[in-house]
């Protein structure tokens, strides 16, 4: 028997649908926390001493955190083609702008804290801004259009396929509902990156996060909530036609697909999977909570949890699709049909049970090591070791 062969290919499949649900999941706890801050740096902190304790919180950990965006999209790539070249095909510009933010963003980082100025210094906390706010939206609006459906359609050489300029493509990503996905993203992650502030720094900094991310946690549970009507009344489904062939080739094209019903009939075929949106709610209520009583490590892990259950819900929901067509339902993208092969789906997972918990273990021990708060003696002691 060939190695591979030990697992079947659907399980793979799912297997590494799962894995990259974790990724993106990992990249939202860690540096979604990161990009909180940045987004809350001009209104939490009104002093340079102060704008440097915000910073400085985040600054040891924001390189390895975005370790799990570089993972995510390798793993996309490698694991998923298909989706790899439909999505960057329509999300061109979007995925452009993202990369513009989390370009300026270690550039705002390193030079920041290098002249005196004080109109130096606050370009670069605006950039900071937007290194922060900008992906914090497009992630969601991105998450929002996948639920709508994307106008793609595949030709019989698996060739993606879209109308209109890259400009246009971008202005219809900014779809109502897509846009409501991304203030639940947007709001969710001020929370997170208020939470994170509330445990790493004290003082004023600390209050004026906790005050604004409880705000925004409630914005995010209202959001998130009516996204959940809106979908069960207002957005039509997806759904297979037909029976999938087991352990099947990758070939979105040979599964015809239904466009109409509600998402949310997947709770009546899976009803355990309300666990997700009830972890979003919960975790999100609960942070808010912590927030107003000044709690910081509860805080953060109930933040976690919202965050796990809010993005867990989206896949869960959309299980097995993955990026479903508008134009060409029969086009769309599920975990059943649009993979690696077996082979390198399997080798895959050995690496990745390999150096995945050495991942871990690493990073449990950066932060166990940079443990403790930023404090204005920190910055002031320290003007030349700290950004």
């Amino acid at each position: 028997m060939i190695l591979y062969e030990l697992i079947d290919y659907d399980t793979l499949r799912v297997i590494w649908w799962a894995l990259l649900g974790i990724l993106l999941i990992g990249f939202a706890l860690t540096d979604g926390f990161d990009m909180g801050v940045g987004a809350l740096l001009p209104f939490v902190a009104r002093t340079d001493v102060e704008r440097r304790v915000a910073i400085n919180t985040v600054g040891p950990v924001w390189e390895g955190n975005q370790v799990w965006f570089i993972l995510g999209g390798g793993a996309i790539f490698a694991a998923w083609p298909p989706l790899y070249a439909v999505s960057f095909s329509g999300f061109y510009l979007a995925m452009f702008v993202v990369l513009a933010a989390f370009i300026v963003r270690p550039v705002a980082f390193k030079y920041r804290s290098k002249r005196d100025g004080a109109a130096w210094r606050t370009g670069w906390d605006w950039a900071l801004f937007a290194g922060g706010a900008v992906p914090a939206l497009l992630f969601g609006v991105a998450v929002g259009n996948v639920l709508l459906g994307v106008p793609f359609h595949l030709t019989d050489d698996l060739m993606p396929m879209y109308d209109g300029s890259f400009l246009t493509k971008f202005v219809g990503l900014l779809r109502p509902f897509a846009l409501l996905a991304g203030v639940v993203s947007f709001s969710m992650l001020l929370m997170h990156g208020a939470a994170w502030l509330s445990l790493k720094s004290e003082g004023k900094v600390a209050e004026r996060a906790r005050a604004i991310g409880a705000t925004a946690g409630l914005v995010a549970a209202a959001a998130y909530a009516l996204a959940g009507v809106w979908l069960a009344l207002g957005i039509d489904g997806f759904s297979l036609a037909g029976e999938v062939a087991a352990n099947g080739p990758s070939n979105p094209l040979y599964n015809p697909v239904t466009h109409g019903g509600s998402w949310l009939s997947a709770y009546a075929a899976r009803p355990w999977i309300a666990i997700a949106p009830l972890m979003g709610f919960a975790g999100i209520l609960m942070a808010v909570r912590g927030l107003k009583a000044g709690r910081e490590v509860s805080t953060l892990l109930w933040s976690k949890m919202g965050i796990l259950g809010i993005i867990s819900s989206v896949g869960l929901t959309m299980f097995p699709f993955i990026l479903p067509s508008t134009v060409d339902p029969d086009s769309s993208l599920t975990v059943w049909d649009a993979s690696s092969s077996h082979q390198t789906l399997f080798i895959m997972l050995v690496v990745t049970l390999i150096f995945m918990p050495l991942i871990l273990a690493y990073t449990s021990w950066v932060y166990t090591v940079l443990w403790g708060k930023v404090t204005e003696a920190d910055v002031t002691e320290n003007p030349h070791t700290v950004y």
